[in-house]
């Protein structure tokens, strides 16, 4: 899987999501850190990869309506530190 991981999720989920075989790349190596969501998204979509991010702006389906994108997965997690999210 095609997987752009946001910002917001740490830099070390890249390499163990890629031992478990994903093609993964970052807002952060892309160089869109801190760009707005309105200019984010296009970005993401060019690339053709699934969005993982902690954004609940991006769980709006009139917005970001399935099946017209790679696909978004919001982790809401009830330990939010970094090293639980990896």
């Amino acid at each position: 899987m095609r997987l752009k991981i946001d910002e917001n999720l740490p830099e070390r989920l890249v390499p163990l999501l890629t031992k478990m075989g994903q093609d993964v790349d970052t807002v952060v190596r892309e160089g869109l850190r801190g760009t707005k969501d309105e200019d984010l998204w296009p970005a993401i979509q060019k690339t053709e990869r699934f969005l993982v991010t902690k954004d609940l702006r991006f769980s709006d389906e009139r917005r970001y309506p399935p099946g017209t994108h790679q696909g978004i997965m919001v982790l809401r997690l009830s330990d939010d530190r970094s090293s639980s999210v990896a």
